[in-house]
């Protein structure tokens, strides 16, 4: 076998899919889906060939053509890269198979009616990133195979659903259309009974297969531009916010396309999650995946949509090969989003953005000083889960790569380079010696110029990486450098300051002050009070470190409403990191067994596996 990927079974030397066509049945219920999935391969093979599956039930296998059984074996489960679904082809070029997902799918979050915003109605999403596709369906769950795909998602008819793909139609179902996918009757009556509903879609373009989502829930919308609706559960006022906050998105869409290229997915639709989402945002083409997080009511939130607006060129385009090179996703994107918010929000708020950047990529060298191999760009994650390693080092390390050679070789010209290698590898999958093959060949003596190897394979934060100047920048880091000498910020100082300025603020502060300095912060600026939840965290991050009990209660409140992982690992963290702390330690296992319910799969297993290496 000649893996592709250390995190999936598909075999390089055989052909792998190129087209998907899925039936699923959405039942509430049973927290399962029904489904079928025709796949195409690039060529007819005569073999074994290897599919990545994770916790699917898989019913019947068949050659399309004449709905006969195909020979398959299916692994053991034996780490969290799920089983190897074998199949034997005869000279086939595409496979029917028939399954069913597991309450347990890693992908999909089922919220009851009372987790949802009008507590009426069931909602479900998925979140495939990074190898969670295989739960909802068989596949090459590797970003080297691009798919198209279409499908018909049928549902309960007073819900309706989106999906990151073009709607085609809403219909009812149809007697016996899916007959030909190897579903028995019973199958075939549930999918055309009453009080269901069919929605199809098509995405035309390939995609990695972590970039497939849908949501199905009582949803509503509101246009915010040519291009753009907001999508949300269908509450007035959560929509109406949602509108506000995203109002800007033509404007970043036309600078995105001033710097990178045209715009070429269509349309740029946002879906507002529920608050269980376990990301900031995922840019899943044509309808970015948001937390209600985002809506801050200062338009702040805006830099999540411009970074997954970013990703329409690097990542959705250009595609890392598999998750070692994953800096060539997030390290490029990141450049691009401060670009964007340069250009729409003005430098200062970059730099600001920059700077936060700036101290979570020191905090991150700390986090992995017993296993450094986590700070390079290019990393080896064979046996690795790559959810236990996610961090901000692809994103802000590999911002900084970028940001050096762009003063290297001064903004135009590295304009014009990020230009040309979109145009060259878009609807590709490439991986960091392609990158570098590149570079040098378009930016003859670079490599004399910048440490190339350091830069990707080296360990750390390179010594020619820069922090960022400004005036805004500056004074924050002077201030929190005076709180230090017993100062707090006089109120005419901070008049002007917006949640990043504080953030900004907090995360600069020693991370153990005295209890007393923490009532009094609060007691005049009430940050633990704030809607903002970045900044919020960090004022809770600081409470814990400095072992201030009073906002244990506030630390408990956090927990239980947001399942966002950005919130949930620095906090958990926080609890449960160093000696002594047996009541943190008690808290910590207490909240997480009541919220556990709330939080989306993948982020149960990175609280999981915090509890694992410090309890």
């Amino acid at each position: 076998m000649a893996p592709t990927d250390p995190h999936s079974y598909t075999d390089s030397a055989h052909p792998v899919t190129t087209h998907i066509t899925l039936s699923l049945y959405i039942d509430f219920p049973s927290t399962t889906i029904h489904g079928s999935a025709l796949l195409t391969l690039t060529s007819p093979h005569t073999g074994p060939i290897s599919l990545d599956t994770r916790s699917l039930t898989i019913h019947q296998i068949l050659d399309p053509k004449t709905l006969t059984p195909l020979p398959h074996s299916l692994s053991p489960t034996t780490s969290f890269l799920g089983q190897c679904l074998s199949v034997h082809l005869s000279n086939h070029s595409s496979i029917l198979v028939t399954y069913s997902t597991s309450p347990s799918s890693s992908a999909l979050q089922w919220l009851s009616p009372p987790q949802t915003f009008n507590k009426k109605y069931p909602y479900v999403y998925t979140q495939c990133q990074s190898i969670h596709a295989r739960s909802v369906f068989p596949c090459h769950d590797t970003p080297a195979a691009r798919i198209r795909y279409a499908a018909v998602i049928n549902i309960p008819r007073e819900l309706s659903a989106v999906m990151a793909a073009k709607h085609v139609n809403r219909r009812d179902p149809v007697p016996r259309e899916v007959e030909g996918v190897g579903w028995g009757s019973e199958m075939d009556s549930m999918w055309a009974a009453e009080g269901r509903v069919v929605e199809e879609f098509e995405m035309g373009l390939p995609v990695p297969p972590y970039l497939f989502a849908f949501a199905v829930g009582e949803l509503g919308f509101r246009e915010v531009g040519v291009r753009t609706r907001v999508y949300a559960e269908a509450v007035p006022e959560l929509l109406d916010a949602a509108a506000r906050e995203f109002a800007g998105a033509e404007e970043m869409i036309r600078q995105g396309e001033r710097l990178f290229g045209e715009y070429c997915w269509e349309r740029f639709d946002l879906l507002v999650l529920p608050p269980s989402f376990p990301y900031g945002g995922m840019e899943n083409p044509r309808m970015v995946f948001l937390t209600p997080t985002v809506i801050k009511g200062d338009a702040s939130g805006a830099q999540v949509v411009a970074h997954e607006l970013a990703h329409s060129w690097t990542g959705n385009l250009i595609t890392n090969k598999n998750n070692e090179h994953f800096w060539l996703n997030e390290g490029f994107t990141t450049y691009a989003e401060r670009r964007i918010v340069e250009a729409v929000q003005g430098e200062d708020r970059a730099a600001l953005n920059i700077g936060i950047g700036w101290r979570g990529l020191n905090e991150e060298m700390e986090r992995f000083k017993d296993n450094m191999e986590f700070t390079k760009l290019k990393t080896k994650q064979e046996g690795v889960d790559p959810d236990d390693v996610y961090s901000q080092v692809p994103y802000e390390k590999g911002f900084q790569f970028l940001w050096r050679i762009e003063r290297q070789i001064g903004r135009p010209a590295f304009d014009e380079f990020l230009k040309k290698y979109i145009a060259t590898f878009k609807f590709k999958s490439i991986d960091t010696e392609t990158f570098l093959d590149f570079l040098k060949s378009n930016i003859p003596g670079i490599e004399k110029d910048i440490n190339l190897e350091l830069w990707t394979e080296g360990i750390g934060i390179p010594p020619d990486a820069y922090e960022p100047v400004s005036n805004i920048y500056t004074q924050i880091i002077s201030l929190a450098n005076e709180f230090k000498l017993g100062r707090m910020p006089r109120e005419d100082e901070v008049a002007d300051w917006q949640g990043q300025e504080w953030e900004l603020y907090l995360e600069n502060l020693p991370k153990s002050v005295e209890a007393s300095q923490i009532l009094a912060l609060d007691a005049r600026y009430r940050l633990s009070e704030s809607k903002d939840y970045e900044l919020k965290v960090a004022f809770l991050q600081l409470a814990i470190s400095s072992g201030c009990r009073d906002y244990y209660g506030e630390v408990e409140k956090t927990l239980k409403e947001v399942g966002r992982m950005k919130y949930l690992r620095p906090l958990y963290t926080a609890l449960v990191q160093g000696a002594g702390k047996e009541e943190e330690k008690i808290l910590a296992k207490r909240v997480f067994t009541e919220a556990r319910v709330c939080y989306h799969p993948i982020a149960q297993g990175v609280v999981e596996s915090i509890f694992a290496k410090h309890l």
